[in-house]
């Protein structure tokens, strides 16, 4: 056999016999606990990267421009933000923007552990009663939110006819078409809208709550508000915190349901920061103007997010 034959043979037996050894300490590698983790991490990763990243500082950039859908961007420096401090506008939607998040965060905590407390308890159609609740979360935003464009008519919806017929009142009111009743509407469908993930969440968190704490309570002499008060609610404590602080963010950049209910009106009464600034970027063609409105948003929920942390530690 020749010199050449008896090496190539040499090498290849070689490489069999380090191949396993090569291919054990790569798993081994792969299998540590964090190089694992930054695997199972990388593509959701990326997702945000490319889908949210992208956008986001694309926005900030335009913010430092003047920029017209049609026209060229001229470099305007912070000269955007310094004519949103100057327009009135834009400090109405920052308020209407913390009391449309404010009330209906409200509004779906209370009613939302409500409803799963309801829900915990054992009675009849009870399956069918916790799938209806989930139709809200369910149903598209917008065909939703059409609906109650009907029901808050003010000559054929289905409120102003139940206050006719029922003698409450002679004529019913304009929901949408007064200031102050127009964000009570939209306060209202977003709250009817968020309550199911409220209820289902916190549903969740009362049945993780072991039974013998509550018979430890009643053997003690605990009543029902006791029990409520001591045993449920501290338990509940982190569940909620988590789902008010997505709740807090989901309502602050709600758009869809503000804008198909009422487009920001009447008078700006209900435009929130991400409709003025669709309404600037697509209505006005001021691109640079709207991307400087939703960049002022982020500090105004970082702001309401710090609070509410420090006050849910205090407690």
């Amino acid at each position: 056999m020749s010199p050449v034959v008896e090496a190539s043979r040499a090498a290849a037996l070689e490489s069999r016999a380090y191949r396993p050894v090569a291919v054990r300490r790569l798993r081994e590698f792969i299998e540590r606990e964090s190089v694992f983790s930054w695997l199972i991490l990388t593509p959701p990763v990326l997702f945000l990267l490319a889908f949210l990243g992208y956008p986001f500082f694309y926005g900030v950039y335009l913010s430092f421009f003047r920029r017209e859908v049609a026209g060229p961007p001229t470099f305007v420096g912070l000269g955007n933000f310094v004519t949103l401090m100057n327009d009135p506008i834009f400090w109405q939607s920052v308020g209407n923007t913390v009391k449309f998040t404010g009330a209906a965060t409200i509004l779906k905590a209370f009613g939302g552990l409500g409803m799963a407390l309801v829900m915990n308890q054992n009675f009849k159609f009870k399956a069918i009663t916790r799938a209806a609740l989930l139709l809200p979360f369910i149903v598209p935003t917008v065909l939703s939110t059409v609906a109650w464009q009907w029901i808050f008519d003010p000559g054929l919806g289905l409120f102003n006819r139940l206050l006719v017929e029922s003698g409450l009142a002679k004529t019913g009111p304009s929901w949408l078409g007064t200031p102050t009743m127009a964000m009570i509407s939209v306060i209202m469908v977003n709250t009817w809208r968020g309550l199911p993930f409220f209820g289902i969440s916190i549903l969740a968190g009362l049945q993780t709550i072991p039974v013998e704490q509550h018979e430890s309570a009643t053997i003690d002499g605990a009543g029902t508000w006791d029990r409520f008060r001591h045993v449920t609610l501290p338990s509940l404590l982190p569940v909620i915190f988590i789902v008010t602080t997505f709740s807090i963010i989901l309502t602050f950049f709600d758009f869809q349901l503000v804008y198909v209910l009422t487009g920001g009106g009447p008078a700006n009464s209900t435009h929130l920061m991400a409709t003025y600034a669709y309404s600037l970027s697509m209505g006005a063609g001021q691109m640079g103007l709207g991307s400087a409105v939703a960049l002022s948003m982020v500090p105004v929920l970082g702001l309401l997010l710090v609070l509410l942390t420090f006050y849910v530690r205090k407690e």
